[in-house]
Formats: structure tokens, C-alpha cells, sequence
């Protein structure tokens, strides 16, 4: 079916807002118009994954008649209720409601004063893998549209609803393998941006995904699966890598997989399932437990990412990567004798050279390197390393970045500098969504970042007029220092992340 373009301008009940159609292949949709903004919330992309069809990968919507109103989020993934915690206020949290099991929705903006087609921007977003969703405001797509491209953003499954392998889930998947529904909501929703993103004025041949967190843990995942394969060209990953292991990157196989699950059934009660489909989502989010995060099941993810870029078997893509320099997710640290004594069992004959990155003479000095060290663990060496790695085994260019702006806080609680997601709003010029005393550098630095996020989206460089030049990654660890002053450098701390890495 041909797609076109239909405007259908109405004014709204406000007189600030305008009604705007788009015919997609399974129907038409109606959005808003705000001066040149073409504003769609709310697009199912697939079936809504309730009853039978829990706990399997999405399946295709039915046509429809008439015309579908996408003038609001749709509701986020099925997760416990938000609430600000740790460095992390509303701004950052999905909003209290609708959250649902239903939730394939998706979200598009676009510029009209530009006419298409214009590169496509997948923003995927973070949360552990078990919680998250689109709707946060630090994700909304507009300042980024204003910038000459197609914004998308999109839901997909979380935590149990969104991971669970079970013996039983296996054997009546086509593919014989469970687990690793929102990776393959994931790929629903860029197999739908495929199919219908030329009607809001996206090329579909110049998709660029993005993420942050298990977003960008979730990036690493989408170069690597084959299912993914030619559903995008260039990819960004903020603070986020998947070819180490990690909390999000779990050391799990099928059998370990199906394990868990067949204990998680037990725990609900559910003999078979039949009878864990018949629970209701508040009670499978009460029951802890379950796989929830990506695994190697050997379908979506068939090898480890290491394995995936040396077989040359990864998606070739241009990378934009990089990690903040508070990225941290915990705020409790041992004193150095017990932190020694971890690190001697973690790490064995290296322990003593890990003490010269990460010194602990004293229990202060010990906090620090445990900061430091956690940070790197999580997230720099992986990323690091998957930067390492393109470059040995690809041919698509690396802009690696370290994001240090000590973004500034209201109180001496709020302060604290370059924090895990800090980075979100000055990505996609978002400041004006977030409640903090922002200064003109950090409008600067929202500018500089923006237009490098484009730049990339656009052409695979990030460089462009105007802005500090962004040297590609090669074997002298180049990088670009996101700062208060911008501007291009080494990377200092190469040998612990190598280290670590080994």
C-alpha cells in the first residue's frame, strides 16, 4: 500500500493546537500540530500483550477503521509506581499513570518546515530493564525534531512481563527458545518505523537508534542480533554496553533461563501456563523474582557480543558512545579493609595493580575508588571495550565522549555533578523540561550535544558548523570531553578500563 500524507488542520477547543492526519498501513492516525511541529503520542505498534498473548513476542495489529486518535502517551510498561529516589526527581521517572500491560505504543515528531525524507532518531529508553517508559519528559522529541530529523520514541516490556523464559513459554514458541519479549518489542517497533516512517517524513533507510542506560545496554544488544539486521544504520549508546558482564549483561544460557522461570511459577502458585497467564499483572509484579533483563538465548541473541563483532556476525554501524563521569548507581560503600578484601577475591592476581587505579589506604580514599570503580565496571570498561572492539572488527566509524558537566543542583543534595542520565537533557535539548538552576555554559553545552546527536543521526560525523571538532576513535583512545569546556582529548584513565576488561 502507498502511504501519503494527509493534513487535516482543525482547530482545537485551545486555538493553540492543530488536529493532523497520517495514513499508515494499518490506518489512519491523528495527531496534533504545534506551529511546525507534528506532534503523534500514543501509536500501537502491535497487539496489546495481555492474556494469551503474555509472554510472547509481539504480533501484528489488525487493520482499522476510521480514525485512531494519538494526541497522548500511551501507557507506560507494567512496573511498581514511580517515585523519585537517589539523584533521580520526577523529570527523570514515567509519569504515575496509565501504567499497563498494554503498552506497544510508540511516539513520532516532526518539523514540517523541512521536507522529508529526513533521518529517523530511535530514542530507546533506560531503567534496569524493569522499569522505564517514553513518557518521561526528558525524552520528549520536539527541540530534536526542530533539528532536521524524524524523532521516535518507543515502549517495550519490562522486568518479568518483559523477560521471562519457562520451559513451557519454549515449546510453544516457534523458534523454541523464551524470554527476551522487549528486545523483540524493540524490533517490532523498528520494523514498524520501516514500514510506515516515510508518512511522517522519515527515510527509513537513515534510522539511527539510540539509548541511555539499559537503553544503550539494549543498543549493544540490537548490533548484535541478526533480527535486527538492517533495521538501522548508525546507533548511540549513552552509558551503556553489553560486551562485559555486568548487572544488565547477566552470564545466563536457556536452561539457567528456563530455570529461574519454573521457580518464578512455583513462587506464584501457578502449576502450569495456563494458570501464570490466568494471574493478573498486579500479581506477577508482586512476585519478585523471574528473568528480567536480556539473555544469550540463542534466537534473538545467538553469541555474546564479543563472539558477534570478532565473527564479523554484529551489525556494522556507525557508533556514537560514551559514559558520564559520576556513573553510579549506588551510594553505600565499604571501609577500605573489607573493600580490599572484595576486590583481592574479584579480582585475584591483578587485585594489586586494581589498587593503583583504585587505592584505598584510607576508608575516605576507599569510597572514592569504589565510586570510581563502580562506575567503570558498569559502564566505562564495557563501553570502552566495545569502542576497542568495533574498531578491530568493523568498518564503521567510533565518536566515543565522556560527559562531565558538573550539572548544577539546587541544594548540596541535588548537587551531584555528572550523574548517571544527567546527560538526557542536554542530548536532545531537553533543559527546559528539568527543574534545576541551569546556566548559559549549559545551554551552551545542550547546544553543542544536540547538534552533535544530529550530526550523527544525520550523516554518521558528528561534527558540523560551529561546533569543537569531534576526532573518531582510534588505537590513541580519542575522545571528545563534554564539559564546561568542550573540546576533543585523550581518554586518562585507558589502562584501568583495559584491566578491568581482561
Amino acid at each position: 500500500m502507498k502511504l501519503s500524507l494527509i493534513f487535516v488542520c482543525l482547530f482545537a477547543v485551545s486555538g493553540v493546537a492543530q488536529s493532523v492526519q497520517v495514513k499508515t498501513q494499518k490506518g489512519v492516525v491523528e495527531g496534533e500540530k504545534f506551529g511546525s511541529i507534528h506532534r503523534f503520542l500514543g501509536i500501537p505498534f502491535a497487539q496489546p500483550p495481555v492474556g494469551d498473548l503474555r509472554w510472547k513476542a509481539p504480533q501484528d495489529l489488525a487493520n482499522w477503521q476510521g480514525v485512531k486518535s494519538v494526541k497522548a502517551y500511551g501507557p507506560s510498561p507494567m512496573q511498581a509506581e514511580p517515585k523519585p529516589f537517589m539523584v533521580w526527581s520526577e523529570e527523570y521517572l514515567i509519569p504515575k499513570e496509565p501504567i499497563s500491560e498494554d503498552c506497544l505504543y510508540l511516539n513520532v515528531w516532526n518539523d514540517s518546515k523541512e521536507k522529508g525524507p529526513k533521518p529517523v532518531l530511535v530514542y530507546i529508553y533506560g531503567g534496569g530493564f524493569r522499569s522505564g517508559g517514553a513518557a518521561c519528559p526528558i525524552y520528549d522529541g520536539a527541540a530534536t525534531a526542530e533539528k532536521g530529523v524524524v524523532f521516535v520514541s518507543i515502549n517495550y516490556r519490562v522486568g518479568t512481563f518483559g523477560f521471562l523464559a519457562h520451559p513451557e513459554l519454549s515449546k510453544e514458541s516457534a523458534a523454541g527458545v523464551s524470554g527476551n519479549y522487549g528486545l523483540l518489542d524493540m524490533i517490532s517497533a523498528l520494523k514498524w518505523i520501516q514500514a510506515n516512517i516515510a508518512a511522517f517524513g522519515g527515510d527509513p533507510n537513515q534510522v539511527t537508534i539510540a539509548g541511555q542506560s539499559a537503553g544503550a545496554f539494549a543498543v549493544n544488544y540490537l548490533c548484535a542480533s541478526p533480527l535486527a539486521k538492517g533495521l538501522f544504520k548508525r546507533a548511540i549508546a549513552e552509558s551503556g554496553s553489553a560486551m562485559l558482564s555486568s548487572p544488565l549483561r547477566p552470564a545466563t544460557n536457556q536452561a539457567a533461563a528456563e530455570a529461574t522461570g519454573g521457580a518464578f511459577a512455583t513462587k506464584l502458585g501457578a502449576e502450569n501456563l495456563q494458570a501464570m497467564r490466568a494471574k493478573s499483572a498486579s500479581e506477577i509484579l508482586a512476585a519478585l523474582g523471574g528473568l528480567s533483563s536480556p539473555y544469550l538465548d540463542g534466537y534473538v541473541e545467538p553469541l555474546n557480543m564479543v563472539q558477534a563483532y570478532e565473527s564479523q556476525q554484529a551489525n556494522d554501524v556507525d557508533l556514537l558512545i560514551g559514559w558520564n563521569s559520576e556513573d553510579v548507581v549506588s551510594n553505600r560503600w565499604l571501609p577500605a579493609q573489607e573493600y580490599q578484601q572484595i576486590l583481592a577475591k574479584k579480582y585475584g592476581a591483578k587485585a594489586t595493580e586494581m589498587l593503583t587505579y583504585y587505592p584505598a589506604s584510607t576508608d575516605a580514599e576507599a569510597a572514592i575508588s569504589q565510586r570510581n570503580l563502580s562506575r567503570d565496571e558498569t559502564f566505562g570498561a564495557g563501553v570502552f571495550f566495545w569502542a576497542k572492539t568495533q574498531m578491530k572488527h568493523g568498518k564503521s566509524p567510533v565518536y566515543l565522549y565522556n560527559f562531565n558537566r558538573q550539572i548544577p543542583g539546587d541544594t548540596p543534595e541535588t548537587q551531584n555533578g555528572a550523574f548517571h542520565t544527567g546527560e538526557v537533557p542536554y542530548a536532545y535539548d531537553n533543559l527546559a523540561k528539568v527543574r534545576r538552576p541551569y546556566q548559559a555554559i549549559d545551554r551552551q553545552l545542550a547546544n553543542y550535544m544536540s547538534n552533535y546527536w544530529v550530526n550523527f543521526a544525520k550523516t554518521g560525523n558528528p561534527n558540523g558548523k560551529g561546533l569543537p571538532v569531534w576526532p573518531r576513535f582510534q588505537a590513541e583512545n580519542n575522545m571528545m570531553q563534554l564539559d564546561v569546556e568542550t573540546r576533543a582529548t585523550t581518554l586518562k584513565n585507558a589502562k584501568a578500563l583495559e584491566l578491568i576488561a581482561q
